[in-house]
């Protein structure tokens, strides 16, 4: 679940990690009255989506009076943003961070997030800051610095002090540093974050070190044990047949193509885009029902598919093993009934009740092929949708 940067700066501040005074708005009345309340020299207007190049694509504002904040604040909020992390549509700004201008001596990177190799948590940092860290590991890789957390042992004081050291500071600066690092990891470990991301991290004109900005992406399978933070969802940041597809517990994320997939099991609906775009189209959505869907559950996803205005066609590939052939095929007549449908739809069955699978499907008066592998359903797929262009 990703979390909004004022959202990320609150938790930040429960968890000591030190961030620039400021408060969110949704007005330019309301950031009017927080420019007022902080009673700075300069302010820094920032609109808050989930995005990042916010910048670059002029959702980030330094202003030197209130009356400056408000007028950028309504400047910001109905606006649309393109970044090279929305797409060409971009997102509507619906809120403003409003905060007091720090001072700036250096910019640094700072991250924490699991690596997968070595099954723990992994700091990075260089001090290259304010620029996309991608770019940093591609051109500069020697400037950037790593350290892992031993879940047992935890961060240890030493490997503070190793990166303070490899960043250029002196020992001061680096035990400073050291408690920063400190702080981040417990607040990570803590949230059960899979990202925390601070880029820039700034040392200030006082030589402290300074959260200029704020990204935190939470685990959702923490969630259960922090229903706090399960309340900070914001829906509207996320694509409407996605939220819908959370529901009921689908796995379902929307892509750019026209075929729709619904399959059981990642592995395999990883198999089955690739093998879409092997055959020469595009899948539209990922979508796993899962190992133990019901038919409601089959339902459902089969209602999301048909919800996505750009699906031409319906792939369904089912490997019957909990999911068994004949509740997927009776989730699918039971949706098709319920639902207008009017486009193809290409089913490949394999694996338990396959027979009472397919025997439910050519029984059921409904227009569905029935596919012979997972090549012949790609290539049936493919060929439907290509004709319509």
């Amino acid at each position: 679940m990703k979390l909004h940067e004022y959202q990320a700066k609150e938790i930040f501040r429960k968890w000591g990690v030190p961030t620039p005074e400021g408060a969110v708005a949704l007005s330019g009345i309301e950031a009017l009255q927080v420019a007022k309340r902080l009673q700075a020299e300069r302010f820094v207007v920032k609109a808050q989506i989930h995005a990042g190049g916010r910048g670059k694509a002029g959702g980030v504002k330094l202003v030197n009076t209130p009356e400056e904040v408000k007028a950028a604040a309504e400047y910001l909020i109905g606006k649309r943003l393109v970044t090279h992390q929305t797409g060409p549509k971009g997102k509507e700004v619906h809120k403003v961070l409003v905060e007091e201008a720090s001072s700036i001596k250096q910019e640094l990177y700072m991250g924490i997030l699991i690596d997968r190799d070595r099954n723990r948590p992994v700091i990075i940092t260089s001090a290259e800051g304010g620029m996309e860290i991608e770019d940093v590991a591609k051109q500069s890789p020697e400037k950037i610095f790593k350290e892992w957390v031993d879940p047992l042992v935890g961060f240890c004081s030493f490997q503070g002090m190793k990166l303070g050291f490899k960043l250029g500071f002196d020992a001061k600066l680096s035990r400073k540093l050291t408690a920063f690092i400190d702080k981040l990891v417990r607040l990570f470990e803590g949230v059960d974050a899979s990202l925390c991301e601070i880029n820039p991290l700034i040392l200030t004109d006082e030589d402290e070190f300074l959260a200029l900005d704020a990204k935190l992406i939470l685990d959702d399978n923490g969630l259960s044990r922090h229903p706090d933070l399960s309340e900070l969802r914001d829906i509207t940041e996320e694509d409407p047949l996605e939220v819908e597809a959370s529901k009921y517990n689908l796995n379902y994320i929307k892509l750019d193509g026209n075929i729709g997939c619904m399959v059981n099991g990642a592995g395999l609906a990883m198999a089955t885009m690739d093998m879409i775009k092997f055959s020469g189209a595009e899948p539209a959505n990922f979508l796993d029902v899962g190992g133990g869907a019901s038919a409601e559950m089959v339902e459902n996803a089969f209602r999301i598919l048909m919800s996505d205005k750009n699906v031409q066609a319906v792939l369904i590939n089912i490997f019957g093993g909990i999911l068994r052939c004949d509740t997927l095929a009776t989730g699918v007549v039971k949706a098709a009934r319920k639902v207008r449908v009017d486009r193809p739809i290409i089913i490949r069955l394999e694996g338990t009740n396959v027979e009472e699978g397919r025997k439910i499907l050519n029984e059921s008066g409904l227009n569905f092929q029935v596919a012979d592998g997972m090549k012949d359903a790609s290539e049936k797929i493919v060929s439907i949708v290509q004709s319509f262009s």
